[in-house]
């Protein structure tokens, strides 16, 4: 009997299509359904909770107006519609840490439908890490909708001697107001998916609706991933990615996914719709269980809660509160003070690294803001502190775990600093270690400088000696210079910083080194 061999397309002619489902706990006081605090983080287990949240018979849901609004918010900050009418669902499920045995949560109605967010990927994304087959540009993707419903409890996972295994329950997360954010699948890269969740984590800090900690659980990210040939518009089976708890992880974890699928797929093989998680310590996915047939969840509308009626002068008066974003934040930066698309990324990727920047070249005159053309003050300052936060503040950062709102090197404080080297009081190595120093105890550049005797000699006079000094002990250093190695100056700067303990201006001492050397030169 004759066989027929199906060949598959070669891996580079293979696409990736993803689609994410971003959950995100608010910023409220209380809790989505009752008056428990929703700060839990640092409630011992199980103390902020009532019979609402422990899901007792008899109880019944109050709605949090806050979140709601915070929801609608979020939707209009990512072009989304805002519908009159809407209602909450029961999604029931049987699981360990959902204490009534359905969630509270929004299907067919929800309070936010039919957005799109754009993300850069490539040069100005700012993006360390780049997957082979991203492709360059700005992407555009869709927004399915972002629904608001409630948080369930917390299981950990405790593993004891021997084969002792068991589980705890921290009930004090159920009943957190949870926003869910459902993209299209648009997403043709693990980059674009990094970038997608960068920019819309920042928007969410910029609102102020969500801290977006993804290391506190507060941001949390699913990954819809599957393959295709490109070209071909059919979806294929899909496979489900949990357990990525940074944006490292996601990025990992869809490159290895889109790999793993290709082999499979061209070995001849099928990929099994199925969810996966995420193993970081070996940077694999792993089976988790089989997803071959929908799972029937029985929504039907919450019958303890009414629905609500979103009238259009709350929703104008919400849109009013939405700031600044920051894609409008990197083109202003872009245009006033000529910063790079890269530079402008990464300022405002952060609000508070963006307001930090705003806050050191606040008030300032434009005369002390030398260097500014086409209209746009302060290009000169601007760049001194984006290079500073991207430098060395980001870099001590990092090192500590701190945020920049807390930071002892306060905009006043680094627009000292970068006066004391623009004014060549200091030198950029030893504002660096400055900087440092400032970092991890606070105090004033300028003050530190004049008890420690720092500040640069300028003044010929003061430099004449050791000038002469080094040209005197190094004649043939000052030979080769004659003779054309002009590099051979940088070896006499150097025995003159040695001379002043790194005191003199090197700028200067340059100077006055080829002043001479080239009289000496014009004698010959």
């Amino acid at each position: 009997m004759a066989t027929t061999t199906s060949h598959s397309p070669p891996a580079a002619t293979w696409e990736t299509v993803i689609g994410l489902e971003v959950h995100a706990q608010l910023r409220t006081h209380s809790k989505m359904f009752c008056a428990c605090r929703a700060d839990y983080q640092d409630e011992p287990p199980n103390t902020g909770v009532c019979p609402v949240c422990l899901g007792m018979p008899g109880v019944l849901p109050v709605i949090n107006q806050q979140a709601v609004a915070y929801t609608i918010m979020t939707g209009l900050a990512l072009n989304c519609s805002i519908p009159e009418e809407t209602h909450f669902d029961r999604k029931n499920y049987p699981y360990p840490d959902l204490m009534k045995g359905y969630q509270i949560s929004q299907f067919e109605n929800p309070l936010s439908l039919g957005g799109w967010l754009d993300v850069e990927v490539g040069p100005g994304a700012g993006g360390p890490e780049q997957a082979p087959h991203a492709v360059e540009g700005r992407r555009r993707i869709g927004i399915t909708r972002v629904h608001l419903e409630e948080d369930t409890a917390r299981l950990q996972h405790v593993s004891g001697g021997g084969f002792q295994r068991y589980s705890l329950m921290d009930v004090n997360r159920a009943g957190v107001p949870l926003m869910e954010i459902v993209s299209e699948p648009d997403i043709r890269s693990s980059e674009e998916a990094r970038q997608y969740l960068i920019k819309l984590r920042a928007i969410l800090q910029y609102l102020g609706v969500s801290t977006a900690d993804m290391e506190k659980g507060s941001f949390r990210c699913d990954a819809n991933i599957s393959i295709r040939p490109h070209g071909a518009e059919e979806l294929r089976s899909k496979v489900e990615v949990k357990n990525m708890n940074s944006l490292r992880a996601v990025f990992h974890a869809l490159e290895y996914e889109f790999d793993r699928q290709v082999r499979i797929t061209e070995d001849g093989g099928r990929v099994p719709q199925e969810t996966r998680g995420w193993v970081e310590e070996r940077g694999v996915t792993v089976s988790q269980r089989s997803k071959e047939h929908a799972h029937d969840y029985r929504y039907f509308p919450e019958p303890d809660l009414p629905p609500l009626t979103i009238s259009r002068e709350w929703v104008e008066e919400l849109r009013s509160r939405v700031p600044e974003l920051p894609s409008a934040r990197r083109d202003r930066y872009m245009a006033d003070y000529g910063l790079s698309a890269y530079d402008a990324s990464q300022l405002t990727v952060s609000k508070s690294t963006a307001d930090y920047f705003e806050q050191a070249l606040a008030g300032r005159a434009p005369d002390a803001q030398a260097g500014s053309v086409a209209g746009a003050p302060g290009q000169k300052r601007a760049k001194a502190v984006v290079n500073w936060l991207t430098g060395e503040m980001a870099r001590l950062l990092n090192q500590t775990g701190g945020d920049i709102a807390d930071a002892k090197v306060t905009p006043g404080v680094l627009n000292e600093l970068i006066d004391l080297v623009e004014d060549g009081t200091v030198t950029s190595t030893q504002a660096r270690g400055l900087f440092e120093e400032l970092f991890a105890s606070g105090g004033s550049p300028r003050g530190l400088v004049e008890e420690r005797g720092m500040a640069q000699v300028k003044d010929d006079d003061s430099l004449l000696p050791a000038v002469q000094g080094a040209l005197e002990a190094n004649p043939q250093a000052a030979s080769d210079y004659i003779g054309g190695k002009e590099n051979a100056i940088g070896f006499l700067v150097g025995q003159v910083m040695k001379a002043t303990r790194g005191k003199a201006n090197p700028a200067r001492v340059q100077e006055m080194l080829k002043e001479r050397l080239e009289l000496a030169r014009g004698a010959q």
